[in-house]
């Protein structure tokens, strides 16, 4: 906990926004940071509550120790609160910035919509670290003599290789794309986290003996019997990335695209890269000067948002089949649990036309190109309503209604005999693995974060890449040194 009477004394305070009407104008980050005093002063608020729910598994997939770090940071110890924070997290500068934050709606003083300020307070821990220099590598000091492949390098694996590399094995990262990160780097929109944060974090674990190969996609470059030949086990974090088919007529009309290869393109625009890839092939998609509809009411969906206005759109509109949700929630029906209310994202702040109860019924269009969307108001059970039907003007369609598992093709037609999956209650095939040791139906094959449990948060990914580590030090070694 922080000062005893803190939250008392203190007003919650976040980090504040550049104005959209700058921010719209580039792809950087656009958070202002706060003071170190300031957020001294936001981790006083931690109360004494008695059953921290904010790290529990109500609030933290991770179990970060937030009361922990809060009273540390309080007390000025800025170091041990970065140590503290790492025995949980391998990445706070990436959660600090991209997640939801459920911790904060198990947080006790959001019983009075006044939580502590987690996420801010993990965001400065994190980065206040990297400007000190405790970030380095930190090098096993014996090595085992096993060696690991992990494929995809996400934040699933990302995780799980820097976990087994410090427990002293041998490992090797492949990832499809020319660079490591996984959907970090090429669907998370640099507004929302810059990629030199990745970066770096690669840069510390080859310090620590990981290796990467990149551009290489398994199951078409490498088999994996191949990497099952070569290591002593093998970790499947290859993520969710199929789109979930979303069945509207007109789909196929010139200027309607899946979400994930619209905002992949604009990450290798911002990086410099080719735009093109094979595994993202597509023509360039701009939104310049159009009008835009994004059907979903996801983060995804919100990101093409504000990926639309940075690309200079005259119009965005977001259609969302469900109901729009209250303004406030019934605390004590769902709290400490995440609540279902109205929420608005930076993107949509900035400037979004929000329909909700709206069915997409068909992509309109003449000579094959997108002139519009026809919609309808949906009644409780989510069917349309006969004599409700509108059309909006579009030149620029995203369908962002979420993903059904792995890409098929490449690896996992390669696993399709050989490794057991699962349809999950969203429609997703997974790989199926029990959250308790990550092993596949294929000897020495494990499997972990999205690819296991279907779209998640990188939260979870995280969490997920740390427990298989431990999993697959355990069946190396007999016994594991690592945190579950």
């Amino acid at each position: 906990m922080g000062k005893v009477t803190g939250f008392l004394e203190i007003d919650r305070q976040v980090h504040k926004y550049q104005p959209a009407s700058d921010r719209i104008r580039h792809f950087r980050e656009f958070t202002l940071p706060m003071s170190e005093k300031e957020v001294e002063k936001q981790a006083a608020r931690c109360m004494d509550c008695g059953i921290p729910y904010c790290h529990g598994p109500t609030g933290c997939p991770v179990h970060n120790q937030i009361p922990d770090w809060n009273d540390l940071v309080y007390n000025g110890d800025w170091d041990t609160a970065i140590r503290n924070l790492h025995s949980t997290n391998n990445f706070p500068e990436w959660t600090g910035r991209i997640c939801p934050a459920p911790c904060e709606e198990a947080c006790t003083l959001n019983l009075e919509d006044i939580p502590v300020a987690i996420k801010t307070i993990e965001h400065a821990i994190a980065d206040r670290a990297w400007e000190t220099g405790h970030m380095r590598p930190y090098p096993a000091e014996h090595k085992t003599g096993k060696k690991v492949a992990v494929i995809g390098s996400g934040p699933a694996g990302m995780a799980a290789a820097q976990q087994l590399g410090r427990a002293g094995h041998e490992v090797h990262v492949y990832e499809r794309e020319s660079r490591p990160g996984g959907l970090m780097r090429y669907g998370i929109p640099d507004f929302k986290i810059e990629k030199h944060h990745v970066d770096r974090r690669v840069s510390q674990m080859e310090g620590e003996g990981v290796t990467f190969f990149c551009g290489v996609n398994v199951g078409i470059d490498k088999s994996v019997e191949e990497l099952l030949a070569a290591y002593d086990a093998v970790l499947y974090c290859g993520g969710s990335e199929n789109p979930r088919p979303a069945g509207i007529p007109g789909s196929e009309l010139i200027g309607v695209h899946d979400a994930m290869p619209y905002l992949v393109q604009q990450n290798r625009r911002v990086a410099g890269e080719d735009i093109q890839s094979s595994a993202w092939p597509s023509e360039a998609i701009l939104a310049g000067g159009k009008h835009v509809v994004v059907v979903g009411g996801g983060d995804t969906a919100s990101d093409c948002v504000g990926t639309a206005f940075r690309q200079g759109a005259v119009r965005v509109t977001q259609l969302d089949i469900r109901p729009q949700p209250p303004e406030k929630e019934d605390k004590l029906a769902v709290w400490p649990y995440w609540a279902t209310k109205m929420r608005t994202s930076s993107s949509q702040a900035e400037g979004a036309e929000r329909e909700f109860q709206v069915a997409t019924l068909e992509f309109v269009g003449e000579d094959g190109v997108l002139t519009g969307v026809k919609c309808a108001a949906v009644d409780e059970a989510r069917k349309p309503i006969a004599g409700t039907e509108f059309l909006i003007r579009a030149d620029l369609a995203f369908i962002a209604i979420g993903f059904s598992g792995p890409i098929e093709g490449g690896i996992m037609r390669e696993l399709s005999d050989k490794v057991t999956t699962v349809l999950d209650r969203r429609r997703s095939t997974n790989i199926e693995a029990n959250d308790r040791d990550y092993r596949t139906s294929l000897d020495r094959f494990f499997a972990a974060g999205d690819v296991r449990r279907g779209q998640s948060l990188v939260v979870w990914a995280i969490r997920e890449g740390r427990q298989a580590a431990h999993s697959i030090d355990t069946f190396l070694m007999g016994s594991s040194v690592l945190p579950r």
